[in-house]
């Protein structure tokens, strides 16, 4: 599981949207619109699902020894 992502317009970072899912599941669902409250700019901030990401830390974190055996 991950955290849909959106990038704050006024300061380019990366925000959380409060939305959990994974990449797949996410790619499948319906284009929607919707709104997040930016904690970096104080601003609430309209989407498009197309210009949003799944960020899942398993997916980048460091991988053990065990695990590439």
């Amino acid at each position: 599981m991950g955290m849909v992502m959106v990038k704050c317009p006024q300061t380019g970072h990366a925000i959380a949207t409060g939305i959990k899912t994974d990449r797949e599941s996410f790619r499948r669902s319906p284009v929607f619109y919707a709104n997040t409250r930016c904690p970096i700019c104080q601003t609430n901030h309209a989407w498009f699902a197309r210009e949003a990401w799944v960020d899942e830390p398993s997916a980048w974190a460091p991988r053990s020894a065990d695990s590439l055996a």
